[in-house]
């Protein structure tokens, strides 16, 4: 009989063996009210899954946190995929969770998050795609519902920035049965009008509220339109399928429009701004060019014909000085000189030789006699004297040393 005898440790390791194998209890989905919610400092999320029948403790492990896309507390329905083994020490069996839905958008979740990664694949989130927003733009497509606070809050916000801007509405289902199809129209529509750009969208919502924006023909419809689309749907929190397709994502309708349509007044200031600056680069040019101007007038003043007759007239008058004064310097000078050359020659002149008592002797042809060896007796001469002539006849001749 002993021999049939197993530990504890045995027995428990045997069932979670058996809840190994089994392989329904290696993927199951447990749906259930939350209760006794601990969050471990580990990371760790303790709770029970509870319903009028029982209840089964889980545990989602601080790895697979990213399975869980809500704040879970005490009280919510919840959807839980996970495995079902032994925990051996305790001998109790529990739910390993790695994801956790809200009850009631599980599977809605499931479609959302399947069709999201074949877009994706597709590329139809691709950033390269992307339309640019234009900046100023004239007309606004709207593709809503026509009554709500999605479509006030759009309107007002357009016309409080820009008044000038026409919207133009195109009133689609954005719920219930025929809503994707609506919304397509309307952005096949507003393409074909021209607008500029287009916000797409409704205010906020439970998911299934806001499926009809998670379908893939909507989701082509916008990432086909050759007009920029901006998708507004839902509140900061919600994303959707169209969200991801369109070119620029706004968390609200309002600031969808204050993205899509440019604030005038900030216009009306920068222009404002332009202006002044304009002004005042024009002054500095004007005041600029009225200095260039009056430098241009001195010069050409200097450089005018009568300027240039009266600054030659001026050059010509101080030469004129300048080369009177020369010839009176030149004429003073060559007056002196010959006052010097005058006296020399007075001092060289026969006739003051003569008033001095000499006397000029010269034969009959007027050759000087300068020479008593050249005289005979009988010889005529002439004696120059300072008042008169006398004509003289040589009786005697004498020389130095002899007598002829």
């Amino acid at each position: 009989m002993t021999k049939h005898v197993y530990t504890v440790g045995q027995v428990n390791s045997y069932i979670k063996n058996m809840f190994t194998q089994d392989f329904m209890m290696s993927r199951i989905y447990v749906k259930g009210e939350v209760s006794n919610c601990k969050y471990h400092t580990s990371g760790h999320i303790y709770f029970t899954l509870k319903d009028e029948t029982g209840a089964l403790q889980a545990v989602l492990f601080a790895g697979n946190r990213k399975g869980l896309s809500f704040s879970m507390k005490n009280g919510d329905n919840v959807i839980v995929l996970g495995s079902i083994s032994v925990y051996e020490r305790d001998g109790k069996y529990q739910l390993y969770a790695k994801e956790i839905l809200p009850d009631g958008e599980g599977l809605l979740y499931q479609r959302f998050q399947r069709l999201k990664k074949e877009l994706e694949e597709m590329g139809m989130f691709a950033q390269e795609y992307k339309q640019h927003i234009p900046k100023y733009i004239r007309r606004l497509g709207i593709v809503t519902a026509p009554t709500g606070a999605a479509i006030r809050d759009i309107q007002n916000i357009t016309r409080r920035r820009n008044p000038y801007v026409q919207a133009i509405l195109y009133p689609a289902l954005v719920q219930g049965d025929g809503a994707a199809a609506s919304i397509v129209n309307g952005i096949h529509a507003l393409e074909q009008l021209g607008v500029d750009v287009m916000i797409v969208g409704r205010g906020g919502g439970s998911m299934e509220d806001l499926w009809a924006f998670n379908e893939e023909i909507v989701a082509r419809a916008i990432f086909e339109c050759s007009v920029p689309i901006i998708s507004a749907v839902g509140h900061e929190t919600d994303t959707t399928i169209a969200d991801y397709a369109a070119d620029l994502r706004a968390p609200t309708p309002s600031a969808a429009a204050e993205l899509a349509v440019y604030d005038i007044r900030e216009l009306e200031g920068m222009f404002l701004s332009f202006q002044l600056e304009l002004n005042r680069n024009i002054t500095d040019k004007l005041e600029w060019a009225s200095q260039l101007v009056r430098q241009y007038e001195s010069r050409m003043k200097l450089l005018s014909p009568r300027s240039q007759l009266n600054e030659k007239r001026q050059m010509t008058a101080d030469l004129e000085d300048k080369l009177s004064f020369g010839m009176q310097q030149r004429l003073l000078q060559k007056k002196h000189e010959l006052e010097l050359l005058a006296e020399r020659l007075e001092s060289l002149s026969p006739l003051k030789k003569l008033s001095q008592g000499y006397s000029f002797v010269a034969d009959e042809k007027g050759r000087a006699i300068c020479d008593a060896a050249k005289v005979q007796p009988g010889d005529s001469l002439h004696i120059h004297m300072l008042n008169g002539k006398v004509a003289a006849k040589v009786l005697k001749v004498e020389q130095e040393g002899k007598m002829l």
